[in-house]
């Protein structure tokens, strides 16, 4: 038995705190809290204090990643209906309203009035094991990028700085190797991740940081319907510029999806390309065609997630066979 929503809330988040907008009688109430354990309490006692019950309210965000997970997951924990949102709809949304003030108070409004008007799908947190994987793997991807920002000041630094940033780059290597070794660990100690991992790294192209990655990212391919929506979800699905008879633009790839997935799945294309026989197939029958090389790689990193989708789906590691038939 479903219960009927009574009350949204909009919530507009930032590293250091958050506003929310309760909707409730086509009337508003606002409020800033400090993004922590404090300030979710203090939400919940001024909810309690509203006589908001959490079973009827639904509360929903723009998908932020890390400032947002949280939050969204003590919500989910205390009996509200969650929806977590990309950014682009809220803004769409927005501008169709012709909206022209933006202040943080502003926002949580429209998130609010938003959620209440198109009832977005509900949210629910990965389980621990994933959480836990994804925070080991961000804490990896931050090592890395401080020990490239390290790597390039050797080059223009004073040779007095040199033993430094030397030292400090050696113990930044020591860390990536002891953190890489750590969601290793991790992922054997757990089943089921340990066999997706052994699927996703049957593909050509895909390594043990690519597969630690797509698993804090995929653990659970149920959420996807299909694997459009999983390349959609990455920003990876094309858009089309054509209007009339005057504007034919050329198709490029939507971006409308996590950046981070992007970023981490281009070096994985560049190899699959190479090495990848589906892929490679693919790369050459688009040269033939005369597309442009980021195009070609653009359509490399969308096979190769189309790829993931079934071996995950299917849970079958990779078949030559299998894939070419949908390349």
């Amino acid at each position: 038995m479903t219960t009927e929503i009574t009350a949204t809330l909009g919530i507009d988040i930032s590293k250091k705190d958050f506003d929310v907008a309760l909707l409730r009688n086509n009337k508003f109430k606002n409020k800033k809290f400090a993004n922590n354990p404090k300030g979710f309490s203090a939400l919940l006692n001024w909810l309690e204090g509203l006589s908001v019950i959490a079973a009827d309210t639904h509360a929903c965000m723009e998908a932020t990643g890390v400032y947002g997970e949280s939050l969204a997951t003590f919500l989910h924990d205390s009996g509200f209906t969650v929806s977590v949102v990309n950014g682009a709809r809220i803004k769409g949304y927005a501008q169709s309203e012709l909206s022209r003030t933006k202040t943080d108070k502003k926002d949580a409004c429209v998130i609010a009035r938003f959620c209440d008007a198109l009832k977005p799908d509900s949210w629910a947190p990965a389980p621990q094991e994933v959480r836990e994987l994804k925070a080991l793997y961000r804490r990896l991807e931050a090592l890395q990028e401080m020990l490239q920002q390290e790597e390039n000041r050797v080059t223009v630094s004073d040779s007095i700085l040199l033993p430094e940033l030397q030292g400090h780059i050696a113990d930044l290597r020591l860390r990536i190797q002891r953190t890489k070794q750590a969601i290793d660990g991790h992922i054997d100690n757990y089943p089921d991740l340990k066999k997706q991992r052994e699927l996703l790294e049957s593909i050509p192209g895909i390594g043990s940081t690519t597969s630690a990655m797509l698993l804090s990212a995929f653990s659970n391919i149920e959420d996807f319907a299909s694997a459009k929506k999983m390349a959609a979800f990455c920003g990876l699905t094309p858009k089309q510029r054509q209007s009339g008879s005057s504007i034919r633009g050329r198709a490029k790839l939507s971006k409308i999806g996590n950046s981070r997935l992007r970023k981490s799945l281009f070096f994985p294309a560049i190899v699959a390309m190479q090495y990848n026989p589906v892929i490679v197939c693919m790369k050459k029958r688009l040269l033939k065609a005369g597309k442009c090389k980021m195009l070609i790689v653009g359509a490399a990193m969308r096979k190769l997630v189309h790829i993931i989708y079934g071996v995950l789906k299917t849970r079958t590691p990779f078949d030559e066979n299998l894939s070419a038939a949908t390349a």
